[in-house]
């Protein structure tokens, strides 16, 4: 299967998750916390997860559910339910956590560090080397490239309305990126005053 990454707006979504254990957990927070809406099927549920509002459903009523989603996540120990599930599920969004190749869809590594989001997916060979390069990737960006995130997009708006052309727009912000005032301000943490910089350069004072 050719496999592609994508984001999906999962606010307001409806998802299934079929498990209770500790990667069906992990699925449903991971959804949950993208706004979704969650039910698992299964024997308990955590007061974490209960607290950002997944609900529980007994495993009897998976046609019922299934039928309700709008992604179903497989995540059980049973292999018969896991296979009945996925036979029901059809032509929804299917993420097998047990036969990966089984599914349409794959629930990557995925990380924050600031307001960027990292995806790790090593095509199934090795969720372990996914969790090392995930702390490789940790050191390597640092605090002045998540406050630099922060100022292009702050800049990229000023430039919208008091510069015309893209090409234009274009060259301020590579400007931006490499002023070693704006690096010396970020490094001090002073995004602040980097903006204020950057609102001077755009009206030609510097």
């Amino acid at each position: 299967m050719g496999w592609t990454p994508l984001f999906l707006d999962m606010t307001g979504k409806k998802v299934l998750v079929v498990g209770s254990g500790e990667v069906g957990s992990r699925r449903a927070s991971r959804f949950l916390e993208a706004e979704a809406q969650v039910l698992i099927l299964g024997n308990h549920i955590s007061s974490e997860l209960s607290d950002k509002g997944a609900s529980l459903k007994p495993i009897q009523e998976v046609e019922k559910w299934v039928s309700w989603s709008d992604v179903v996540v497989v995540a059980s120990g049973d292999p018969e339910l896991n296979q009945i599930t996925s036979d029901l599920a059809g032509d929804k969004l299917l993420n097998r956590a047990d036969l990966p190749d089984k599914g349409n869809v794959i629930v990557p590594s995925s990380f924050f560090i600031g307001d960027v989001q990292i995806s790790i997916f090593t095509q199934k060979k090795s969720p372990l080397m996914a969790r090392e390069l995930r702390k490789k990737i940790e050191k390597v960006i640092t605090k002045e490239d998540v406050l630099q995130l922060e100022l292009q997009n702050y800049t990229r708006y000023q430039l919208k309305d008091k510069v015309e052309g893209q090409k234009n727009r274009k060259t301020y912000l590579y400007k931006i990126l490499k002023d070693e005032k704006v690096e010396t301000l970020l490094k001090e943490g002073k995004i602040e005053d980097a903006k204020s910089y950057v609102d001077r350069l755009i009206r030609g004072k510097n």
